[in-house]
């Protein structure tokens, strides 16, 4: 199974482009905050990640830099040629649903639904009624 997730902030606004047939793919990098001890100070990871079609458009009108979200996706690696002939790969999630962290005016957590999910992060909402216990 090749499932990641992940919160943080982007680190910059996303960058929006077209392929040639049209699909919309945005390209953003998470800064991910990596659990340690308190005698090394933080440690801060760097995520490059991937939306398209409709997500990346979600994307490019909803998320700026300093936005925190969760995100649930792939891991990616692919290969390519360098200029200087070498070959070079990169590493990347592919996402699939995203959802606000917290909002941006007071701080507080809320979910939120997608395009790829309606129903916010993890499916559709179950009253309470429903909940067993």
């Amino acid at each position: 199974m090749n499932k990641v997730i992940l919160t943080g902030r982007l680190t910059k606004d996303p960058d929006i482009r077209y392929t040639t047939s049209g699909k919309s793919v945005a390209s953003f990098s998470l800064a991910v905050d990596r659990r340690h001890s308190s005698e090394q100070g933080p440690t801060v990871d760097f995520i490059p990640c991937i939306a398209w079609t409709k997500l990346a458009d979600w994307v490019g009108n909803y998320l700026s830099k300093g936005s925190k979200i969760l995100l649930e996706g792939r891991l990616q690696v692919r290969s390519y040629d360098g200029q200087d002939g070498t070959k070079r790969y990169v590493t990347e999630v592919i996402a699939n649903e995203i959802e606000f962290a917290e909002s941006k005016k007071d701080g507080e957590a809320r979910g939120g639904s997608t395009p790829n999910n309606p129903g916010g992060f993890g499916g559709q909402p179950v009253s309470d009624d429903d909940i067993p216990f």
